[in-house]
């Protein structure tokens, strides 16, 4: 693996003391400390990191890649991102704020405290069709950029390793556990068709809902029944009808894990996962009393009995920073990368992540960074296949050196420019 100039091989931050609180007043305010000068030297340095460390990022990718685990269940994952931070000098907590399978390291102890989002789970049956193992390896990158200029640039470096992206709201449990409060900026770049700097993603509540009837031998007896299947139906078609009335901000889909097992025995019960996505959490509060009246309606209509259990928090709409964006995409098109404004911008933007939640409390960036997979989309299997491979190798180039060049942007007094 290679290491930092400079850095020790024990695994340890040299004369640096691990962090004994991450709790601190939260805000989006800029800080700028004169006293630290970024220099165009220091981008430099933190390019040839990247580079010099580019073949074992690359490496940290596909093995993510091969082994993917979902949400919560990411015990591989967080071994293998933490222990390359480890390796190179970072100090690390694994479990972290009871969670098994986060991690946070640092490296540095200035007084401007960046923060790197590494995902690293994956969709059930498809795998990293949503290029989770390429985030993990651009923000090691960036981490390791930024923390070889972090002395001279004031800068104390943070890596999240934040599990459970995927419906799970991992960084939601973090952030109200006292992760990232405190931060002076928070950053990730996530895998998309294009490059799209504009991320707005939508808010989102997740729910299980689940139908039960009465069973009964569906030929001899149908009468004694009471069908949950036909509950589902019911839910689906109300929805269906509600589409009409709705704004273009938001989005209702959903899937049945449940639907019973033999065609001759009338469905007691009746499992199912669904989404709602609207433009705010103000949106979607409103909203919801909405969608649940059609799934209360499946079981009056039905004779059955409905129940609701959210699988998560809510996930907030993104608040993007305007300046620390603008730094990101003159860093990126200066790595030769070029920005999609059209449908596939919009479209990005009608996803959703917990990484909004982070963006209420800190300044926080989230770009979509481009892997060339067209027509290949999100959450495809063929998207799966273009995460590894020559153009997701680049992303994972030129999202870490960006990342890294955002944050000497921002922080501390140019000079050399």
């Amino acid at each position: 693996m290679t290491r930092l100039p400079g850095l020790p091989r024990s695994g340890r931050c040299g004369n640096h003391k691990p962090r004994t609180t991450l709790c601190g007043p939260a805000g989006p305010t800029w800080r700028r400390h004169t006293e630290f000068r970024v220099t165009n030297d220091h981008k430099i340095r933190a390019k040839s990191v990247v580079e010099a460390a580019f073949p074992s990022l690359v490496a940290l990718s596909e093995k993510l890649h091969a082994n993917p685990e979902t949400a919560w269940n990411e015990h591989q994952a967080v071994a293998w991102v933490s222990g390359y931070l480890a390796e190179d000098g970072f100090e690390v907590t694994t479990p972290f704020l009871g969670l098994d399978t986060a991690f946070h390291a640092h490296y540095g102890d200035g007084p401007v405290r960046v923060g790197l989002c590494a995902e690293y789970d994956a969709l059930p049956s498809l795998g990293h069709a949503c290029g989770h193992n390429l985030i993990a390896a651009m923000s090691v990158g960036a981490a390791l950029a930024l923390a070889s200029v972090a002395d001279e640039a004031g800068l104390t470096v943070e890596v999240f390793g934040t599990p459970a992206e995927e419906g799970g709201g991992g960084k939601i449990e973090m952030l109200e556990r006292g992760a990232f409060h405190g931060l002076d900026l928070a950053m990730m770049a996530h895998p998309a068709p294009v490059d799209v700097a504009e991320a707005r993603p939508f808010a989102v509540s997740h729910s299980e809902i689940t139908f039960t009837g009465k069973a009964a031998h569906a030929a001899a007896y149908p009468e004694q029944g009471r069908n949950a299947a036909d509950a589902f139906t019911i839910a689906q078609v109300a929805l269906g009808l509600l589409r009409q009335q709705l704004p273009e901000t938001v989005r209702v889909h959903g899937v049945m894990t449940d639907g019973g097992e033999a065609p001759n025995a009338i469905p007691e019960r009746t499992r199912g996962r669904w989404y709602i996505r609207a433009g705010s959490l103000a949106e979607l509060a409103d909203l919801e009393p909405r969608i649940w009246r059609c799934f209360e309606a499946g079981a009056l209509a039905s004779g059955c009995e409905v129940s609701v259990r959210p699988e998560s928090k809510p996930y907030a709409e993104f608040r993007t920073d305007e300046r620390a964006l603008a730094a990101y995409r003159r860093n990126a098109e200066a790595l030769g990368r070029s920005f999609d404004s059209g449908e596939q911008a919009g479209r990005m933007n009608r996803a959703s992540t917990d990484m909004g939640n982070v963006s209420q409390v800190v300044p926080t960036i989230h770009p979509y960074i481009g892997i060339g997979s067209l027509p290949a989309l999100n959450h495809q299997r063929e998207f799966a296949d273009h995460c590894v491979g020559r153009q997701a190798e680049r992303a994972i180039h030129d999202g870490a050196i960006a990342l890294a060049w955002t944050a000497l942007d921002l922080f501390g007094e140019r000079s050399g420019r």
